[in-house]
Formats: structure tokens, sequence, C-alpha cells
């Protein structure tokens, strides 16, 4: 039996010397495959380099079989693979899945999908350590396998077993809470050896804070927004006081991102931003680019507040619970936060000044001075007094 093939692998060609001692060659990466000599272009000490272009060439060498086969035959690496190739341009945010399914191939890659089951799906949650997280690619990993099955790719029936929904956060901010985050962003100086200097490495968060809380936008759309218009940017129209939040260029997707009209308090804070100049042409950015997650600053601004639970997404909670208390009605808040009627009522709905107030009013007897019930009470007190003096 012939031995096994090794695959495609990297190998450090040692620096060649002539006979004589005459230098010939550095010390590089190759790629070996089947005998044959890749040459990666990449010096000894370029290790990470080396390895993305073996990932580059795996990949282009490699294509999953595109024929109907049994669950057994068919390796979950190859069904992502299909899945990300057919529908990766038409998905919102490509490189967020590519890393959730980067992370699904690790655990599942090399089993079949007849080997999905509520033991494997429960082994997988374990092994994330977070249901939400677990429940998200557990998703992406069902959309997949339902792909492949409609274009025709598989026999035989595969169920994936979802972890049930952690419960929905609640955690928002007071006005006093959210005042105390804004100082501590704005206020906030960078030290040298203890020494104060002249950099305020927070405050790019607080303009994230400030347009997180008075629009309820989603953190993405918040750093993408810029007051002019762009390919990959949401647009501020300032002149208009409008913000649309949906990046040009961008599919709309279950997200919803609708057009709003910008509260004036915020829009003088923008407005200003622009005549002092936006760097980089957004209004939230970091050493002058645009920031990709302000997760890093957000914790630390959070923590120098000494405030708990606290992370951006928090900020559209607390829009939305803001909203409620100061008596919106619930289509017209919903409308402006970009989710659905159902999901602001059952989640911040009690919240509202007027949440189940009229039941509450009614429930004693509609029309009625005194509740019935309270009457028939004091009446049978006033029996079982008269009846104790008697006997």
């Amino acid at each position: 039996m012939p031995p096994r093939a090794k695959g495609a692998r990297l190998w450090l060609r040692p620096e060649r010397r002539s006979a004589s001692g005459k230098f010939i060659s550095r010390a590089s990466w190759l790629i070996l495959d089947a005998g044959r000599h890749i040459a990666t272009g990449c010096a000894a000490g370029e290790i990470a380099a080396a390895e993305a272009r073996l990932a580059e060439y795996i990949a282009t060498k490699y294509r999953p079989r595109r024929k109907e086969r049994d669950i057994e035959e068919i390796k979950i690496a190859d069904v992502l693979t299909i899945y990300l190739e057919d529908r990766g341009e038409t998905i919102s945010r490509r490189s967020e899945l590519e890393e959730r399914l980067g992370r699904l191939n690790e655990f599942w890659g090399a089993k079949t999908l007849a080997e999905i089951s509520g033991e494997t799906c429960g082994a997988y949650v374990r092994e994330r350590g977070t249901v939400s997280g677990a429940r998200r690619e557990l998703g992406d990993l069902s959309a997949a396998i339902g792909h492949h099955q409609k274009q025709g790719f598989h026999r035989g029936s595969v169920q994936i077993s979802l972890p049930p929904k952690e419960l929905p956060r609640d955690r928002w901010l007071t006005r006093s809470e959210a005042a105390r985050l804004l100082w501590v962003c704005w206020s906030t100086r960078e030290t040298q050896g203890a020494i104060p200097t002249v950099r305020f490495p927070l405050r790019h968060i607080a303009r994230f804070i400030l347009i997180g809380l008075y629009t309820g936008t989603r953190a993405a759309a918040i750093a993408a927004a810029a007051p002019a218009r762009a390919e990959g940017r949401a647009y501020v129209d300032l002149p208009r006081g409008m913000f649309y939040r949906l990046a040009i260029g961008k599919r709309a997707t279950n997200k919803r991102q609708p057009p709003v009209p910008l509260p004036r308090e915020l829009l003088a804070h923008m407005r200003r931003w622009a005549r002092i100049g936006v760097a980089g042409g957004y209004f939230v950015t970091w050493h002058g680019k645009p920031v990709r997650s302000v997760k890093k600053g957000f914790a630390r601004a959070v923590a120098l507040a000494g405030l708990a639970d606290v992370t951006p997404h928090t900020l559209r909670h607390t829009a939305a619970t803001w909203l409620m208390q100061n008596s919106v009605p619930i289509w017209e808040a919903a409308g402006f936060l970009g989710m659905s009627p159902e999901i602001l009522a059952r989640v911040y709905g009690h919240h509202h000044p007027d949440h189940l107030r009229d039941a509450a009013r009614k429930i004693g007897g509609k029309g009625k001075s005194r509740d019935a019930l309270v009457v028939s009470l004091e009446e049978a007190r006033e029996r079982r007094l008269e009846n104790q003096k008697t006997s």
C-alpha cells in the first residue's frame, strides 16, 4: 500500500552556498506539494506571511465537490466553503461571517453531515463557552446546510439543535450615569509616568456615546457616520438634519436601519464637529482613521466611570428606554429605533408611564366609585364584629 500523501505544507529551505562557499540564496519558505516546490517569496523570518501564502495556495487548489451525495460522505468544511462562495457577497459584514465560519470549521470541519446531532451541537456550545455566540454560529451552520440542500448536493435530513435564547439584557443608563460616562470620556487624559499629558484618548468615545444615546443606532452604523456621501459610509445630511444609517452601497438586512431626523441637541454637536473638521471624513475616528470597534476604549471609559454591565449596545437599550419613559407612542419609537413595535413593546414597554395603567384602573369595576370587592370585605368585617359583640 503506497504511503499516504502529506498534503501541501511549508518547508524552510536553508541558505544555499556553492562548494567554494560563495553565497547563492538566502533561507526562504517554500510550499511542498506532491513533489513540487512552490516559492512563497518569504524570507526565514516572515513566518506569518508564508502561512498566509500557504492558505491562499490551498484555497485556490481545493474546490469542494458539487454533486449529490449521501450525508455520510460530505465533510462540513465543504458545506461551509460552498456557502461562503455562493452567498458571501450578498451578506452584510462578510468579514464577520468569515470569522464565524472559521470558528465553526475548527470544530466541525473534519466531521460529516451525518455526525450532526443534539449531542455534538451541545458539545460545540460547551467548547465555545458562550451561549449567544454558539447560537449565532450554529444558525450560520444551519443556513449553510440549508443552502447546500437547496442546491441538491446532499441526500438525507440534517437538523441543528440550537441552545435556548439567553434572557434579553435590560441594562440601561440613567441620565446621571450617562452624564458621568460622557464626562469621563471628555476629561480623561493620557499619562506618561503618572504625569498627565495634553492628549485625551477617550474623546472619540464621547462622540460615539452621544450619537448612540440620541439615535439608538447600532455601533457599526455610528462608526460609519460621515458628513459627506461616499461608498461604505452612513450619510449625515447636516443641512436637513437627517441621518441615513444604512451605509451607501450596503444591502439592507433584518437589522433595520431606517433614515431618521436628528434631535436638535445632537445635530448642534455634529454641525460643530463638521466645522472644526472631521479627521478621515468620519465623525468617530481614532488617530485620524475611522474606528472599526470601540469595545476597548468603551470598556475603559465604563471602568473609569464606575459602572457595571455596560457595553456599546447598552446605548441602544438606553435610547429605547428613554423614549418609553417620555411617553413616545410605541409605533413612532419603533420607527425611530429601527425595530418592530412588537419587540419594543415586549422588551421596553414596561418603562412607558401608561403601561397597563388602564387595566389597573379598571380591574376594580368600570364606572364604580368604589370597588365592589372592597365594599364586600368591609361589610363582612362589620358583620363579624357585630356577631362578636352579641355572643
